[in-house]
């Protein structure tokens, strides 16, 4: 919509040029109602189509599921990221499970790092907890296996009771 606005004031300062140098200023008001309504007659029928497209003018096709199967390929994949390693976990999975624990318990980890893990312990049991504790993050060179999909769906289902 820029680029066509900046079209028609070009187009108006063009003509008017036009008309002043060739000496005729009888035509300059004719000359300045059709380039003024160029672009207007454009800019109508751009808004009155909704012709949202791309740059070459094909118009970009919104289907009504294409959204729901984006969300639903993403959600695989980070499901397949908790059958995946300890690694993945950690840099996936873990700081998204502790954020929504540490908002859902209004126990702050930095305010009190032994009530927030006592929480923890009291939410998710000794098995779980492990794997939701912000702290227990392995080291840089230990690429063991993941906790793997039952566990997420335990730890999400102890969070959602919450």
């Amino acid at each position: 919509m820029k680029l066509l606005a900046l079209q028609g004031f070009l187009l108006i300062i063009a003509v008017e040029m036009v008309a002043v140098l060739v000496h005729q200023q009888h035509i300059m008001l004719w000359a300045a109602g059709v380039a003024v309504a160029v672009p207007l007659a454009g800019l109508r029928r751009l808004l009155t189509t909704g012709d949202a497209g791309s740059a070459d003018g094909v118009p970009i096709i919104d289907e009504p599921g294409a959204a729901l199967r984006q969300w639903l390929s993403g959600t695989e994949a980070r499901i397949r990221w908790s059958e995946s390693t300890r690694a993945d976990w950690d840099r996936r999975w873990r700081p998204t499970l502790a954020g929504r624990f540490e908002v859902s318990s209004g126990q702050g980890r930095v305010k009190d790092p032994a009530a927030f893990a006592a929480t923890g312990v009291m939410l998710f049991g000794d098995a779980l907890w492990p794997w939701v504790d912000p702290g227990n993050v392995a080291p840089a060179g230990e690429d063991g296996p993941g906790p793997g999909r039952a566990v997420l769906e335990e730890i999400l289902r102890r969070l959602e009771q919450r």
